[in-house]
């Protein structure tokens, strides 16, 4: 390859403060300290690839799988998967003792079921898994370019690389494996990278080169290029690096700057060249990946524990048999000299009763196997896989805009939808799609735009539609409105007359990220306000705080910005459109097209001298210019508590107002930042850019604390501009999502790599957090603190390293200790507190939010404290955790779903989520702009975070609902049937002997009763999809376990039993005491047999219609076409080969149909039987009804159509009580509004009576 690419000569690392400097930090070979040990041996040859492969390197190739099986474990792996199934282990257990002779059944009959439902099982896994394996396939075969030698690039596929290759990496294109850099496009080493995939963060990344590689700038470099890497070994924490680079015999330290991390990409640079430090599995992201975890539904585990119990049953009943049969051979068998006592037969040898006892104990078990159905396995993956099929065929759940559909990845996990507790859901891409809106301004302390933000405008109706109906709508109220509006601002501004500015319907704006509208500042309409000089100032600030780059669109001739923020980006376009355009940066200047009253612009330029960056600490971000005047100016924006607090005694006149704006500003759901400026003498400036020089270049472990101290020299005696409002965008449905979930009594918490800041402005704005709320911030140790401990141990390193040659060694683990406990006694404090504050709460109204950071979770998931830290997690409305890294994000998961031992859901849409999407019981993921790592490692994937409401408050209600009813309805129809073989065997004195003929046992799971029960599992519905939607509290009938808890279960096992007797006994009894057949003769048999099988094929599908809510003609179809084709199947096996049907022969036509007993009898039977839930459900109906019994009678009698205020009063009351969400956001500003409406009555009052 050639050169290819000019190299940009911008030298952006001269605009930053903190993270861009490079210090030149060197040392002689010999003398450089090395990273050996325990953690510290990675040894990377560089440009020498094929060293790594062999002995005593052998690092893995870049190879990945996020696969859970392979080509060599599929076969033993997913057999165990199947048995770890209670029931299959029981049926295999059968199987092979049908191969003796004492089986009551042929083998195949046995085997050939097991084997059709374990394969079709494991048919279905594999299905699943190849879907993975190839989209790691994808991933595997993307192509970069590598060095080959003698300074040729050639593509490779990504895992073919190998550590030691030099790799070089092109515009928008992600990194193969975690790379060092070497060189870039620009001119001083530096490039833009975007962590999006590792830590969910939107704003770009500057990484820099050491400046002894920048020489590496073109591919013919590389030719004779060698180095070593000497550094820790592959880890999980993406925010550290410790290592050295041995080049040209001098050693250089490497740190974070200098690390390209997998899956992260190169953005706003053409170019740069790295070389592989670690590839596949040993690179950090995968690192932060857990393996493929095998799931299981609560449902399944707990019908395991069914199947033990009913396990135990058909033992009991095995036991009672055999020793009945023991009893009968020793004391009965000698007497019946038809049966030939004498000869001799192991199995009933009246000599062995012991040993004819225990060989009829086995032949039992396989006979009462009823009990435990095989059938019911299968028919559940039928079920699942039909309810998957739905989902994905859902059309509310595709998406337009990306035509993705939602997809079920895995069918297990059905009914867990619907019993989720708590969902644990990334920010970036998931929650947001990081567009921030510029809505509103204060200035001078002059409130300006006129739009309203979605909590307004929900605020504004409810309270019209709440008052409107008590009010005289006459002049004299009409006034005390107005003056109320005048009183409180214009963002308060609520109308009961039905008009109001916020109101109204506002249309959408065509500029994105701008949604001002206010034609005081609007079209330069600004110039003729007396604050004139003022706004100005305001907009410079808007216009040249910042690090964006300005990119022209060739099209549209209007200026993109790629931002570090997208405040940034919502401020320069708001900018642009007040008419001082950002449009050009150089290596010392920013230039700013200002529109003048002539309508023409005006390009001005102003030297940039210093940036003083913004981060989580600061909370505030300043920029020295020069205009073109030469006076001096510090612009700063930043937190309102942080900008108040800098300011001078004669900046402070319009703190008021502007304190009382953002108020308002933040009660209405919008982030808020404060405006400074400073003017700064040339003197002054000059003797503190001296100190910042010094702080600048200096070189050690304090040098970012010695900046912020110089940077907070600059940033005092500030003058107080005014204030900006931006609402931010989250993605479309997502606060009304969030809101029907808090209603269903989910509880949400949000797991960001975002900072403290970001973190709890999405918070705001999507309602997880809101005005009023207490915050709970747990953070590590100030700084203060430890710095008072970091001192106390280099005074005591000074005072006796003339004494200890090792002191360095004692004194830095003494650090690390004192450090570490004092965190951990400050942690527990901390959370001690919180958790007194939320127990002495007596106010309902009141809510609390956990807020917690990366460094502080590192200490609360300890063992000695991640309860004590649950326990105030599970207390709090709402938690957020930011700055997590991907494997604390897995952390937190299982601490919640094994701490709470509730189900927990995750959602995500980028490799940073894929190891809490794991680790949780159901994992989501959002098939967005982040790639398919999340979808790939899901069980269910959808488009968008709204879909997540009708995933589970409408699928996840009916799956859980259909298979718990299913597995019940289950066992109750087999023991029903199974407990007849038990009645018959001992009124036939324990003889073994099955009533009912093969075919009978055989087609009575298959086809007699299968689909019925199918169809409940797949049609059922307690209510439609709207009245989920419309009374989401339904949804905690599943968390709740309703519908599958033991008395459930217990109550539909009695009932089978109950139903087993009275089929037995009553059909016994009925045909037993007189003739049957026209010519007098009685039953035989055969006749009861049939006669009892009938009733049971009744019994069981009127039972299953009675259960059934919801009528397709597919469920009558099913349920009475069971009992039409038993009379069939009755039919034709009478007439077929008497060889066949043996003594079944003709039984129909010749014996049953003709007696009018046969059909009195089963319709009898079925009814006696049906009784007791009959009045079971109509008592529980009309005494104690359940909530969906309430909504299906008012349903019926068209309640929501004719009394639309007992609809609206039953919907209300189906919403769970929450603090969190629009509504309870809504709420809480409804409850102010309404306090100061009638303190404003009281007043009025007071004046009116004096």
């Amino acid at each position: 390859m050639a050169r290819g690419r000019p190299k940009e000569k911008l030298r952006w690392s001269k605009l930053y403060s903190f993270n861009c400097v490079r210090p030149s930090v060197k040392s002689d070979l010999d003398n450089s300290p090395s990273l050996r040990g325990p953690g510290y041996s990675r040894v990377v040859h560089c440009n020498q690839p094929l060293v790594h492969r062999k002995k005593p390197f052998r690092y893995p190739t870049n190879y990945i799988s996020t696969t859970k099986y392979n080509f060599v474990n599929f076969l033993p792996k997913a057999i165990f998967e199947q048995f770890r199934r209670v029931a299959n282990l029981y049926f295999l257990l059968t199987a092979a003792l049908s191969l003796t002779p004492i089986t009551p059944f042929t083998p195949v009959s046995m085997i050939a079921p097991l084997t059709f439902v374990v394969g079709l099982s494991m048919a279905k896994e594999a299905l699943e898994d190849w879907q993975r394996f190839m989209q790691d396939v994808k991933v595997n075969r993307r192509k970069f370019s590598i060095h080959k030698g003698e300074g040729q690039f050639g593509y490779r596929n990504c895992q073919n690389i190998l550590v030691g290759d030099v790799v070089k990496v092109e515009k928008d294109q992600f990194f193969p494996a975690d790379l060092l850099l070497l060189s870039s496009s620009y001119e001083d080493g530096i490039c833009y990278v975007e962590t999006m995939n590792l830590d969910g963060e939107t704003n770009l990344k500057v990484k820099r080169s050491l400046e002894v590689t920048l020489p590496l700038d073109d591919d013919e470099a590389f030719k004779d290029f060698a180095g070593t890497i000497r550094c820790e070994d592959p880890n999980s924490n993406l925010y550290t690096f410790v290592g050295n680079f041995e080049f040209e015999r001098q050693m250089y330290a490497l740190d974070p700057n200098q690390i390209l991390l997998r899956d992260s990409k190169l953005r706003n640079t053409s170019f740069i060249y790295g070389v592989v430090i670690f590839t596949g599995h040993d690179t950090k992201v995968m690192q932060n990946a857990t393996k493929s975890p095998s799931k299981r539904s609560r449902i399944e585990k707990k019908m395991d524990s069914i199947i033990y119990i009913l396990f135990s049953l058909l033992v009991l009943i095995s036991l009672i048999s055999s020793i009945g049969f023991a009893v009968k051979i020793k004391y009965g068998m000698p007497k019946w000299w038809y049966l030939q006592p004498n000869k001799n037969a192991k199995f009933y040898d009246p000599s062995k009763p012991v040993a004819a006892g225990f060989f009829h104990l086995v032949t039992a078990l396989i006979l009462y196997g009823y009990l435990i159905p095989i059938s019911l396995y299968i028919s559940i993956e039928v079920v699942k896989v039909l309810q998957a099929m739905f989902i994905n065929q859902d059309i509310q759940l595709y998406d337009e805009d990306s035509g993705n559909p939602a997809q079920a990845r895995t069918s297990n996990l059905n009914e867990e939808l619907g019993q989720v507790d708590t969902i644990l859901s990334d920010k970036t891409g998931t929650l947001t799609c990081n567009q921030m809106d510029f809505l509103k301004c204060s200035i001078a302390g002059i409130s300006y735009g006129v739009g309203s933000s979605e909590v307004e405008l929900a605020a504004a109706k409810v309270m019209a539609s709440e008052v409107s109906s008590s009010l005289d709508l006459q002049s004299s109220n009409q006034d005390l409105w107005e003056k109320q509006a005048s009183t409180y601002g214009s963002s308060e501004i609520v109308s009961i007359s039905g008009y109001s500015p916020m109101m109204r319907k506002e249309k959408k704006s065509a500029i994105k990220g701008f949604s001002f509208v206010d034609d005081r500042l609007m079209h330069g309409n600004w110039i003729n306000n007396p604050n004139a000089d003022i706004i100005l100032l305001f907009f410079r600030i808007l216009a040249l705080c910042h690090t964006a780059i300005p990119e022209l669109n060739e099209e549209t001739g209007i200026f993109n910005y790629e931002a570090e923020s997208p405040d940034e980006g919502a401020f320069l376009v708001a900018a642009r459109e007040f008419g001082f355009e950002f449009c050009k940066r150089t290596q010392s200047s920013v230039f700013v097209r200002e529109m003048q009253i002539s309508g023409y612009p005006i390009e001005r330029e102003f030297k940039v001298l210093n940036l003083l960056e913004f981060n989580s600490k600061r909370k505030r971000m300043s920029v020295v210019v020069r205009d073109e005047s030469g006076q001096i100016l510090l612009l700063c924006k930043g937190a309102d508590s942080i900008i108040f607090e800098r300011l001078s005694k004669h900046g402070r006149m319009y703190e008021h107002d502007t304190q009382k704006h953002l108020n308002e500003y933040g009660e209405s759901g919008l982030r808020t930042l404060a405006l400074a400026y400073k003017k700064l003498e040339e003197a002054e400036y000059s003797s503190w850019n001296n100190e910042f020089i010094k702080a600048k270049t200096s070189i050690g472990p304090d040098r970012e604390s010695k900046l912020e101290q110089v940077a907070d020299m600059i940033e005092r005696d500030l003058f107080l501009i005014g204030a900006t409002a931006v609402e931010d965008k989250l993605q479309r449905g997502v606060p009304r999502c969030i809101d029907k979930l808090a209603q269903a009594g989910l509880k949400i918490w949000v797991l960001t790599g975002d900072k403290m800041e970001t973190a709890i402005n999405i918070g705001f704005a999507c309602s997880l957090l809101r005005q009023g709320m207490k915050q709970i911030c747990i953070s590590t140790l100030n700084t203060e603190l430890i710095g008072r401990e970091a001192k106390k141990v280099k005074l005591a390193s000074d005072e006796h390293s003339k004494f200890l040659s090792c002191w360095n060694f004692v004194s830095c683990k003494l650090f690390l200790l004192m450090m570490g406990q004092a965190i951990k006694e400050n942690m527990l404090m901390q959370i001690a507190n919180a958790s007194q504050a939320v127990n002495l709460e007596n106010d309902p109204h009141e809510a609390f939010a956990l807020i917690i950071d990366g460094k502080a979770l590192s200490y609360v998931l300890e063992d000695d404290m991640k309860k004590e830290f649950l326990n105030l997690a599970v207390n709090c409305a709402s938690v957020i955790c930011c700055r997590v890294s991907p494997k604390q994000k897995a952390l937190v998961t299982r601490l919640v779903k094994e701490g709470t031992r509730k189900t927990t859901l995750a959602i995500g849409d980028g490799a940073n989520d894929v190891g809490m999407i794991q680790e949780a019981d159901i994992g989501v993921g959002i098939s967005g702009v982040e790639g398919m790592q999340a979808v790939m490692a899901s069980d269910f994937s959808i488009a968008q975070f709204r879909f997540l409401e009708r995933l589970l408050v409408v699928h996840g209600h009916w799956c859980y609902k259909r298979v718990a009813q299913m597995i019940c309805y289950f066992f109750y129809k087999n023991i029903a049937f199974g407990l007849t073989l038990f009645y018959f065997e001992a009124y036939a004195g324990f003889s073994g002997q099955s009533i009912y003929d093969d075919w009978y046992m055989l087609l009575f799971n298959v086809i007699l009763t299968s689909l019925p029960v199918i169809s409940l599992g797949v049609f059922e519905q307690d209510v439609s999809s709207e009245v989920c939607l419309q009374f989401p509290a339904l949804y905690q009938q599943g968390p709740k376990n309703l519908f599958f808890d033991w008395f459930r279960i217990f109550g539909w096992m009695a009932n089978g039993l109950y139903s087993s007797l009275i089929i037995f006994f009553l059909t016994i009894n009925i045909v037993n005491v007189q003739p049957f057949r026209a010519g007098g003769q009685t039953t035989d048999m055969d006749l009861v047999g049939t006669i009892m099988f009938t009733a049971i094929i009744w019994t069981v599908n009127v039972q299953i219609a009675m259960k059934m809510s919801h009528f397709t003609w597919i469920q009558h179809l099913f349920v009475w076409g069971s009992i039409t084709t038993w009379y069939i199947f009755l039919l034709g096996y009478g007439f077929s080969y008497s060889l066949f049907s043996g003594s079944e022969c003709q039984i129909l036509v010749e014996a049953l149909a003709p007696a009018p007993i046969y059909w009195l009898s089963t319709l009898f039977v079925a009814a006696v039987c049906n009784l007791p839930y009959l009045a079971h459900i109509s008592y529980q109906r009309t005494f104690h009804p359940m909530d969906h019994h309430v909504i299906q009678e008012m349903k019926h009698y068209k309640k929501d159509v004719e009394d639309q205020r007992m609809w609206k009063r039953e919907k209300s009351k189906a919403k769970q009580r929450t603090k969190i969400g629009f509504s309870a956001r809504v709420d809480a500003k409804i409850r102010q509004l309404r306090g100061r409406w009638h303190r404003k009555m009281l007043t009025l009052n007071v004046e009116t009576v004096s």
